[in-house]
């Protein structure tokens, strides 16, 4: 696995511009191949920051999307449509202003009110989309690019300190019960699918991710700090305000 560059930025706003720019960089340099591009988004403050300024930057300069496909690290399992999920935060953000065939946008399944045991299900067929994509080269597509956004208590995608699902080795995608933080159902990317990603970039703002930020890089056990297993095949990118990086 690499080990982490750290991008250090005044303030959430210019890392979530900067990450943007490299970001569109790296989408047009895969068109120009012409191979596609597989990115893996993130929610929360600083991630939501970051699609809303690559919206920006791909309206800027008439970026193409008809090569990306577009996959979630996790997701609350609500019902479609609720304000707290990340593909209704994502699609605000972004992908209701970008020319995308929808058929490349593959949100995580939602909850249709019945029963929250359904995660399982839906973490299974999650995995499944992920193998038909990768189109027999693993279990999961190429990522070229794994967003994700990072706790205070040092969790990436919905993989919590403590929680089973860190060690997870062998599905793709998971079902998260008893999270710490609201709401307790979730489906998240193991870290696996994570670590298969050719870059991981994880994004931090804020002096109450500067503890996380630290153990993150320093690496360690995934029991204490699960952003201690983020790592890219072959780049690791902690983006981080100054705040953020305070313990570095």
């Amino acid at each position: 696995m690499s080990e982490p560059e750290i991008v250090r930025t005044t303030d959430a706003e210019q890392l979530a511009q900067s990450a943007a720019a490299r970001l569109a960089k790296l989408i047009v340099s895969a068109e120009a191949a012409e191979r596609p591009f597989h990115l893996v988004l993130t929610g929360g403050g600083v991630g939501i920051k970051t699609l809303a300024a690559l919206r920006d930057e791909a309206k800027a300069s008439g970026m193409k999307w008809s090569h990306v496909h577009l996959w979630w690290g996790d997701e609350r399992f609500l019902p479609e449509g609720d304000p707290e999920r990340n593909e209704t935060q994502a699609c605000e953000a972004l992908i209701d202003d970008i020319d995308i065939p929808s058929h490349q946008v593959h949100p995580m399944p939602s909850w249709d009110g019945t029963d929250n045991h359904e995660a399982e299900r839906g973490a299974t067929n999650y995995s499944a989309a992920l193998s038909v994509a990768a189109r027999g080269r693993g279990p999961v597509p190429e990522f070229d690019v794994c967003l994700l956004g990072l706790g205070p208590d040092a969790h990436v995608a919905s993989l919590f300190p403590g929680l089973p699902g860190v060690h997870e080795d062998e599905a793709a995608a998971i079902a998260v019960h008893d999270s710490p933080k609201p709401p307790p159902t979730r489906i998240s990317l193991s870290l696996s699918s994570i670590r298969s990603a050719r870059q991981v970039w994880v994004l931090a703002s804020g002096e109450g991710k500067a503890e996380a930020v630290r153990l993150g890089v320093a690496g360690g056990s995934v029991d204490e700090a699960p952003v201690a297993g983020a790592r890219g095949a072959e780049k690791t990118v902690f983006w981080v305000d100054e705040a953020a990086a305070s313990e570095l």
